[in-house]
């Protein structure tokens, strides 16, 4: 008998499957990007981003309602969001969710009401929506889903299978939308990211079977069961879980408030709050204590511990906590703010490399995110990263223009602080934010003047390409080299010498002052000073620096201002 609604436990299979559909076209998607760089992530970002919200959705269990499912999916795709197509795809299922959240099923007029909310808060996550993207897609499955039921659709299997392939047509029609993915020959990837996850989610709906054993490999569960070899070397005994029915305020700082004494008395601690629940796991040794913190923001829900030595659940439960040293590791290489005296105005700068690290903490950056090209970091991370820093204001320098919409998020998620995101597109636009920051300016002041400066900063960037392409009229070849500038490929070639300087050449204009040049981990001093003195010969009016950046992938990063 065909299915004309779905409960709460199909759309669970459903999300869940189209999780796992993403994830094993990643990498597919990640070589739609259409500048043959070899960090093209979309595939990563879209499948880091549900990822999140599947791992959140595996602790429901059974007991899965359509409001808590909602919720798990809303909150971790939220906090898991990376990359533009990571926030748009959060945005997406923030929306889809908030108009079934109080529906025990959804028939196909909810369904469709579903599709038109997610793609309007997707739109409006954007500040300039670009056609020819996920958006577009969206918006094409969401318009096809509203004739459908105008024209008096009644098969739900039908429905959606209509919806999918015309989602699919509008894909192929995104290279007309937008000339420099038919220029180079494919499709939007965050778009065809989309397309995988309707077509995994209707395969579940379709009975097909699906193995669901990626979520687990891909996000661990906060469930963690572990093996009895080695018992007596277990930390913490009771893996605790709950949920907590919001009766009281529960804002960013209580959050962060809460996290620190789960993790003052344990270890594992997920905390993830969203409207009015919040959904806690922690491996402690006193369950007891955690409960009675927790009672102090409302009831108690969901309520599970289990005594990990007594059921022989180790081996896991010890790689869990060799991962969780490996953050804490990293987290203490981080330059934080010393706790001890509030400042007026701090600063968090999304870098890599470690002197490109180092430049920041100089100009008296707070707080580094590893990542910006190779891994952009999360909604969590900068969460993360603005309750570590101790200021009234806080400026966030993403860096990258794939970061900017998760530091937005993260920026409209902070209630106890002043957040505001400077929009730098490249590490030497981030450099000269935070050196023409004047502290007896205000807040709005030196927004104004940073977001300025900014606009005077060119960059380019010399990598490697990774697959055969045509891209502004540039033939390019697997192992060429190639120099990036703001606005699209200005060099292509063989000589890394010669590329990077016909980069230089191509952005260097009569009003220039200042070059630096930033050189990568894959080349050395020599080489690079060899560049430096034949950029300053050639431009002799210029004052022309050479830093070592000591980032990966790309071998010079060059400003001109």
């Amino acid at each position: 008998m065909a299915l004309n609604t779905i409960d709460a436990k199909m759309l669970a299979k459903m999300f869940l499957a189209g999780a796992k559909n993403l994830e094993s076209k990643k990498e597919w998607i990640n070589e739609l990007n259409v500048f043959p760089v070899p960090d093209g992530d979309t595939g990563t970002n879209m499948t880091l981003t549900i990822m999140s919200a599947a791992k959140e959705v595996l602790t429901l269990g059974d007991d899965v309602t359509m409001e808590t499912l909602c919720k798990a999916i809303s909150s971790g795709s939220l906090r898991g969001a990376r990359g533009n197509s990571g926030v748009i795809l959060s945005q997406l299922l923030r929306g889809f969710t908030r108009s079934i959240r109080e529906l025990e099923t959804i028939d196909l007029p909810a369904l469709v009401n579903a599709m038109d909310k997610a793609v309007e808060t997707a739109y409006k996550a954007v500040m300039k929506p670009k056609e020819g993207t996920i958006l577009t897609v969206a918006r094409g499955a969401a318009e096809k889903a509203r004739e459908l039921m105008e024209d008096g659709a009644e098969d739900m299997e039908k429905f959606i299978g209509d919806v999918i392939e015309h989602a699919r047509y509008v894909l192929s029609q995104t290279p007309e939308l937008l000339p420099v993915l038919k220029q180079a020959g494919v499709v939007d990837s965050g778009g065809q990211g989309l397309v995988e996850v309707l077509s995994g989610a209707f395969d579940a709906f379709l009975g097909k079977e699906i193995d669901y054993t990626i979520e687990a490999a891909a996000t661990p569960s906060v469930s963690m069961k572990v093996d009895p070899q080695l018992e007596a070397d277990i930390k913490f005994g009771y893996c605790t879980e709950f949920i907590i029915l919001l009766s009281k305020t529960f804002n960013i700082k209580h959050e962060m408030d809460f996290k620190e004494f789960l993790e003052s008395i344990g270890d594992s601690i997920v905390c993830v709050a969203d409207d009015d629940v919040v959904k806690v796991h922690v491996h402690t040794n006193d369950p007891g204590l955690a409960i009675q913190r927790a009672l102090k923001y409302g009831q108690l829900s969901n309520m599970k511990i289990d005594n990990m030595r007594l059921e022989h659940q180790e081996t896991l439960f010890k790689k869990a906590e060799k991962q969780n040293e490996t953050k804490e590791a990293v987290a203490e290489e981080q330059t934080e703010a010393p706790a001890a005296e509030r400042k007026d105005a701090g600063f968090v700068a999304v870098s890599i490399g470690e002197g490109m690290n180092e430049i920041f903490k100089s100009l008296g950056v707070d707080y580094i995110i590893e990542g910006g090209q190779t891994m952009n970091p999360s909604t969590a991370d900068m969460l993360d990263a603005i309750e570590k820093v101790n200021a009234d204001t806080i400026y966030i320098l993403p860096n990258n223009k794939n970061v900017i919409l998760a530091a937005n998020q993260a920026a409209d998620l902070v209630e106890d602080k002043k957040v505001i995101v400077i929009p730098t597109k490249t590490v030497p636009q981030g450099i000269t934010a935070v050196i023409n920051f004047v502290p007896d300016l205000s807040a709005e002041e030196n927004t104004e003047v940073m977001t300025a400066e900014i606009g005077n900063v060119k960059t380019g960037e010399v990598t490697y390409a990774v697959r055969d392409t045509q891209i502004d009229d540039k033939v390019i070849k697997q192992g060429d080299y190639m120099g990036i500038g703001d606005a699209g490929i200005l060099t292509v070639g063989t000589d890394l010498n010669e590329i990077t300087l016909g980069m230089v050449d191509a952005m260097v204009s009569e009003d220039a002052e200042l070059i630096s040049i930033y050189y990568g981990s894959d080349v050395n001093e020599e080489d690079a000073e060899k560049i430096r003195a034949a950029v300053a010969d050639k431009y002799g009016d210029c004052d022309v620096e050479l830093q070592c950046g000591g980032q990966p992938i790309y071998y010079y990063v060059i400003s001109v201002e």
